[in-house]
């Protein structure tokens, strides 16, 4: 008996859907790159409940006539392909035939377009592959494409995406690597009827300034080489504002933006030595290769590229890169026109040399060394005691102060009944504020006031990031003021330095960003974990008996003292009979 038998239509454009649309992001970007390759010069995109709603696209392009736009919805139809060598010759965005297909089949299209040399347009309406009207309309040049009810047969898909936050993220990145990679069209981006961006027809440094923020112009250093292989033009970040987040980083390859941890690894030797560990550089780089010498057609979002000749470009990348950076004065280069040698100045003879002085200190004792700050210190490790608790705590432990002692200023040594026990100080410090700011995530902590407000400088991005948890900020001791491009703390929490704040905010938009959290009550421990961590005493860092003395005591006061927020183990308790059993061996 046969049992083989092909899919019927819709089920296959279904499962084809499953490839290409993953979220509404991705029918963003197929709709965005039909829309460029009419030849349109502006492009409006308009959002709704995070696209599970409406996604509509709306360009003053070519249009189509009756016939293409019922055939646009075919699987596999393209006016991109004739013949099998032309996929090696690709300069468009799509040309699979497989997006309109797969958007049909899984959600509820309404297409309006005209010719520009017809009087009327064609509208066509369908639900789920099925054409349910198609009818001659009066309508503009060129095309409207409406998305409904994404995933309106498709539950499964629909109950698996994230919160609206986090799906209008990915649609306004998505919307970014567009209207980056073609400065020369006028973009309007709408979200739930808010303008988020409105940019007009521009030149390459101009798009990224009106997208990332009026601040980055400063921040870049052109990049332009030459060479029969490819060509290279754009811009990179200047050392000094390199980030935490990989968020500003973008390849174009012939007009589109494309992954590639190899080449991102070329970007990053070139700023060797010149920014700090886990800092990563901004780029906005593009990429003009000869089309035979790249295949697009290895992935079916089309993000991934493979390069003939990857070493090649991965060399020439990095060498321009640097050559850029040194020629522009950011990475030290040696002048060779100058004599390596002390500029000795010219002495007036008027002039008398008087016999140099040593200044000596006879009160100074190198064995009586003293900790700075030692007050501030203990009051940052135990923000949650009162003055009289850790006053009261100190006494009681006065005894015992001979019983601690401290390891490469990393670990913390200190005796138990059964042996003893090895802290690990940054982790131990991590759990009590991350516990401290748990239990009292309900009430409004207390403030000080800074005197003269803090300004950090964040791209609309990070902005936006931030916003979404202002609130979660104040309770916890902030007072800021979140602008587009800029976030003013008036007031922060009573254990917080001023110093801390820029590395505390640029851990908060990391991992807000890295982490798709949905709930409430998620984001308010991942704030926790962040600001646990940033504002946590570092390995290396020396502490007085006394410190070692509270730090303990208040870890083993904590709900659970064995492990850091993080699932690192806090310390361990050797005991006196693993003690001896070592020496047994011996």
């Amino acid at each position: 008996m046969d049992i083989i038998q092909l899919l019927p239509e819709h089920i296959a454009n279904q499962i084809a859907a499953g490839e290409v649309i993953q979220r509404p992001a991705s029918a963003v970007k197929e709709m965005l790159e039909n829309a460029l390759d009419s030849g349109a010069t502006h492009i409006q995109l308009f959002i709704k409940d995070a696209g599970k709603s409406l996604i509509q696209v709306v360009d003053n392009g070519c249009g189509m006539s009756e016939t293409d736009a019922i055939m646009s919805f075919e699987r596999h139809a393209t006016s991109k392909i004739k013949k099998a060598e032309d996929l090696f010759n690709i300069k468009t965005m799509g040309f699979r035939g497989e997006a309109m297909a797969s958007m049909a089949a899984i959600a509820h299209i309404e297409l309006n377009t005209k010719l520009t040399n017809q009087e009327l347009g064609t509208k066509i309406v369908i639900e789920g592959s099925e054409v349910k009207n198609k009818e001659s309309c009066a309508c503009a040049n060129g095309t409207s494409i409406k998305i409904k009810n994404l995933f309106f047969n498709v539950p499964a898909r629909r109950n698996f995406l994230k919160s609206d936050k986090v799906e209008n993220k990915h649609i306004v990145e998505q919307f970014t690597r567009v209207a980056l990679a073609n400065p020369e069209i006028s973009w309007n981006l709408d979200i739930d009827g808010k303008q988020i961006f409105r940019l007009d027809s521009s030149n390459f440094r101009q798009r990224i300034v009106n997208i990332i923020g009026t601040k980055t112009n400063e921040k870049l250093v052109p990049v332009n080489e030459e060479t029969t292989l490819v060509n290279i033009s754009g811009f990179v970040g200047k050392p000094e504002f390199a980030k935490r987040t990989r968020g500003e980083q973008y390849f174009f390859v012939n007009g589109r933006f494309i992954k590639n941890y190899y080449l991102n690894h070329a970007i990053t030797k070139s700023f060797t030595d010149l920014i700090a560990e886990n800092y990563h550089p901004s780029y906005f780089l593009n990429l003009e290769i000869n089309p035979n010498l790249i295949d697009i057609n290895i992935h079916p979002t089309k993000t991934e590229i493979k390069f003939e000749d990857e070493k090649s470009i991965y060399a020439i990348l990095r060498s321009s890169v640097k050559k850029s950076l040194g020629q522009y004065n950011i990475a030290p280069t040696l002048d060779f026109n100058t004599e390596p040698s002390f500029e000795i100045p010219i002495r007036n003879n008027i002039e008398v040399v008087s016999e140099p002085k040593i200044r000596v200190n006879t009160n100074y004792n190198p064995f009586n060394e003293e900790i700075e700050n030692s007050e501030s210190f203990s009051q940052t490790i135990y923000q949650n005691h009162s003055e009289e608790n850790i006053q009261s705590e100190i006494s009681l432990s006065a005894s015992e102060y001979s019983n601690y002692s401290q390891l490469n200023n990393h670990f913390i040594f200190c005796h138990s009944k059964e042996g003893i026990i090895l802290v690990h100080q940054q982790r131990a410090h991590q759990r009590i504020l991350y516990e401290y700011f748990k239990q009292n995530n309900s009430v409004k902590q207390d403030s000080q006031k800074l005197i003269f407000p803090h300004k950090i400088s964040v791209t609309k991005k990070e902005s936006s990031t931030i916003l979404d948890i202002q609130e979660d900020l104040q309770n916890i001791g902030f007072q800021i003021e979140v602008l587009d491009e800029e976030v003013e703390i008036t007031a922060v929490p009573t254990h917080c330095t001023e110093e801390n704040l820029q590395f505390l905010f640029e851990d908060i938009v990391k991992y807000n960003e890295i982490e798709e959290i949905d709930l409430k009550e998620e984001i308010r421990s991942k704030l926790s974990k962040t600001i646990a961590k940033s504002l946590s005493i570092k390995k290396g860092q020396k502490l007085t008996v006394e410190e070692m003395n509270l730090l303990v005591t208040n870890l083993m006061n904590c709900e659970i003292p064995s492990v850091s927020p993080y699932g690192l183990s806090t310390y361990f308790n050797i005991s006196t009979t693993e003690i001896n059993k070592k020496f047994k061996k011996c």
